[in-house]
């Protein structure tokens, strides 16, 4: 069992930053792949970014460049740091994490709640 936590969205502007926080619990053995989705309204959900127990990453082609996911070994959270938001960066952010070798091939079996971004001016 894993239990996921989002937290840091809000109402951003164009151009601006926000840090979202998973915090990840109620595990015997960690996840070895954390991963954020994002779902605007209309769309399906996608893969944002995300992170292996090993360090490696990925990132959709739309965010690379101005998103960071990065995780800090001594607490249970992983990071998504956005940067040079834009419009179409708006939707409900969730965490997601599972047991694989690559987020490539796993089928992110454990979801937080979500929490939104919106950038607007």
């Amino acid at each position: 069992q894993v239990q996921l936590v989002e937290s840091g969205g809000g109402l951003v502007q164009p151009g601006g930053s926000l840090r979202l926080t998973c915090e990840a619990s109620k595990y015997t053995v960690e996840p070895t792949v954390i991963g954020w989705f994002r779902q605007a309204p209309g769309k399906e959900r996608e893969l944002v970014a995300a992170c292996t127990s090993g360090g490696n990453t990925n990132y959709a082609d739309s965010v690379k460049g101005r998103f960071t996911i990065f995780r800090e070994n001594d607490e249970k959270r992983v990071y998504l740091q956005m940067n040079a938001l834009k419009p179409e960066d708006t939707g409900v952010y969730y965490c997601a994490a599972d047991y694989a070798a690559s987020p490539l091939i796993t089928t992110w079996y454990y979801w937080g709640q979500g929490t939104q971004v919106t950038v607007s001016s």
